[in-house]
């Protein structure tokens, strides 16, 4: 191959790559500003719990504190229903928390003075957001108000931000041009001023882009699905045999908590061994036949929070009151420091512990995805954590917006402006390699390449015949 030759080659080439990050970065522009946005609101959501209900998560410290017992029964004096978890004060500033699902089948959260047994008052249950609001930002983040398919959509918007990451960095390259390669915005207003700041902010904040997008697909349903499935089958993931002397239930955690350690929330809850007849007589908790209701377990709930805070149980975590006969007591923490997370489930009538598993207990892997997930939440480095992801996310918007300035600018009148199809045939030949690349680890961002390259193909074929068309109508 010829100098020349290996020119218009890497020149088809850029433009190939040029037009696929142009109709990728405009497809996924409005997914990728969702992501941005809510992940910015989410990183301060315990800063804006505790300011917009400072009056329901604050108290005045004072003497000793009341017992579970005594909380939960001021809690259901004034919100009749049946307790679903209980949440004792993670500092002693702050209330205790009750989930009460009500008769019309509404889960509330009753905050309550730890102190003196006053009900301060009541919020819709945001579960782990903390919140009715934050609860909305969640579910916005993960598009889970479309279903599953919302959540598809996600892991494919996460898995094209890392290629599109990686395809501006070839395009930032320099290649003799001045206008390529800026580490600084160097042009003063116009078209060229938002391509440099297209650029420069790319390729300062790239890195943490990928490390968000990377670190958000274990929740997806298709990548984190093969990667738990595969961290779990090396045995570098959730381990097994906890439950090798103990009847095992066919509900994951995820389904008891409002939020595991994640490599832990598809793992099966231990079941209660149901006691012999009459056997129950000196259990603080009621009989089987009368266990359907969570509230009969709440006379064992002192007992288990004893036990759980003397196997070092770190501030912050929540009880979850067993569900039917064979149900179980889970108490499960998520802390700042992803090192203390930890989940146990305890025996519905005798209060036994039936599975103790904590960070240490995982492999690899699993220790891995969840160090990635707490610094993905802003959380493992407190309030430096959350700034660096802030600024993150505002370049990943200042990106999307820039990236719509440069499209409105060169578009020609009524046209969207996408740059031409490569007439060079080993171009589409490359990039049906990235494309089986991508596959193999972006399944969905794999799939969507394959079905753009099916339509470069489609273009390719179709503007190759208009030629000779053309030449001989002249």
């Amino acid at each position: 191959m010829t100098d020349t030759t290996q020119r218009a080659a890497g020149a088809a080439l850029y433009r190939a790559v040029w037009r696929w990050h142009f109709i990728a970065g405009l497809v996924v522009l409005p997914f990728v500003l969702i992501l941005a946005v809510t992940g910015a609101i989410y990183l301060f959501k315990d800063e804006i719990n505790n300011a917009a209900h400072r009056d329901l998560r604050f108290v005045e410290i004072r003497s000793d504190t009341l017992p579970a017992s005594r909380l939960t029964a001021a809690a259901l004096a004034a919100h009749p229903g049946t307790v679903k978890a209980y949440s004792p004060p993670p500092a002693p500033d702050r209330s205790a928390e009750v989930d009460i699902l009500d008769a019309g089948g509404l889960r509330n959260t009753v905050y309550v003075d730890p102190y003196d047994g006053q009900v301060l008052g009541t919020l819709w249950d945001g579960g782990a957001a903390g919140s009715p609001a934050l609860y909305v930002v969640r579910k916005l983040h993960s598009l889970e108000y479309l279903g599953w398919f919302g959540n598809r959509l996600i892991e494919a918007a996460a898995g094209w931000m890392v290629l599109l990451v990686f395809s501006g960095i070839y395009l930032w390259l320099p290649r003799g041009r001045k206008s390529v390669g800026t580490l600084r915005i160097k042009a003063s207003r116009g078209r060229p001023w938002w391509r440099d700041l297209h650029a420069v902010t790319g390729i300062y904040t790239g890195v943490f882009i990928v490390f968000l997008a990377l670190t958000g697909l274990p929740w997806s349903g298709v990548w984190g699905g093969k990667f738990y499935d595969a961290a779990y089958a090396l045995g570098l993931g959730m381990p097994d045999g906890y439950w090798s002397n103990t009847p095992q239930s066919t509900v994951p955690t995820q389904e008891v908590v409002d939020r595991a350690p994640w490599i832990m929330e598809r793992q099966p809850i231990p079941a209660s061994p149901l006691p012999d007849a009459g056997a129950h007589a000196g259990h603080l908790a009621d009989a089987p036949e009368a266990a359907t209701d969570g509230n009969a377990a709440l006379p064992l709930l002192d007992g288990v929070i004893g036990t759980v805070e003397g196997l070092g149980l770190v501030a912050g975590y929540a009880v979850t009151l067993p569900a039917g006969p064979t149900g179980v007591f889970t108490a499960s923490v998520y802390p700042d420091d992803v090192t203390y997370e930890r989940v146990i489930h305890l025996d519905r009538y005798t209060g036994a512990v039936l599975y103790d598993a904590g960070f240490a207990d995982l492999g690899t892997l699993g220790r891995w995805a969840e160090w990635g997930i707490s610094v993905h939440m802003g959380q493992e480095w407190g309030v430096p954590n959350q700034i660096v992801l802030l600024l993150a996310c505002v370049a990943m918007v200042l990106m999307c917006v820039s990236a719509v300035a440069m499209w409105w600018k060169r578009r020609p009148s009524g046209a969207l402006g996408v740059p031409a199809v490569p007439t060079d045939w080993r171009i589409p030949r490359t990039l049906l390699v990235m494309a089986i690349a991508g596959g193999v680890f972006f399944p969905l961002v794999g799939l969507s390449m394959l079905v753009l390259l099916v339509i470069e193909l489609a273009v390719h074929v179709i503007t190759r015949r208009r030629l000779p068309a053309q030449g001989a109508a002249r």
